[in-house]
């Protein structure tokens, strides 16, 4: 098993972190459209509940795959020559970008807010008497649109590879799956 990356193919450890973070943001979406679907009750509640937890996941595994990207940047596979090369790498940028802001915002939203922020159990932010607007505020304004906006660039990037396996039959997903 390659666990590093290398020029051809992506390593154990990128995949992990990968496949993770789709796992986790897949379970967010789910539990989110649940309460979009059929509200808050029981069954949804059971997804809502572990919102705050698994963002809290998502940002700790997100901030290590930004710095794993950052630490092999000479090593992965290439996006590619051109424009299309560009427009690969532009997309990856906007979606660490999404990756990083959404749970930055929710927990700025936490550490501002009155309830207080207490993720599987453990506290990392005790409840304040009073809410901090200016640290809520765009939380509120924003968090839950830019997710949908994740949701939309998720599904332009899982295009994106069904047209590099479908048409161009380039070895995309191969390299992502330690097969290439």
């Amino acid at each position: 098993m390659q666990l590093l990356d290398s020029e051809t193919r992506y390593g154990a450890i990128s995949r992990l972190l990968h496949w993770a973070l789709a796992a986790l943001i897949l379970w967010q979406f789910l539990g989110m459209g649940l309460k979009l679907l059929f509200g808050r009750n029981g069954f949804t509640g059971f997804f809502v509940g572990t919102h705050q937890s698994v963002g809290f996941v998502i940002f700790l595994l997100v901030v290590l795959r930004v710095a794993w990207a950052i630490l092999s940047r000479k090593r992965r596979p290439s996006h590619g020559e051109g424009a299309l090369g560009k427009a690969a790498a532009a997309g990856h940028g906007v979606l660490y970008l999404l990756m990083l802001a959404i749970p930055t915002l929710a927990l700025l939203r936490a550490w501002g807010g009155t309830r207080g922020f207490a993720p599987f159990g453990t506290q990392i932010f005790a409840p304040r008497e009073a809410e901090l607007a200016w640290a809520t505020a765009p939380g509120n304004l924003v968090h839950g649109e830019l997710g949908w906006v994740m949701a939309v660039v998720i599904a332009g990037h899982i295009a994106m590879v069904a047209l590099h396996e479908g048409l161009w039959r380039d070895g995309t997903l191969r390299r992502m799956a330690g097969r290439g």
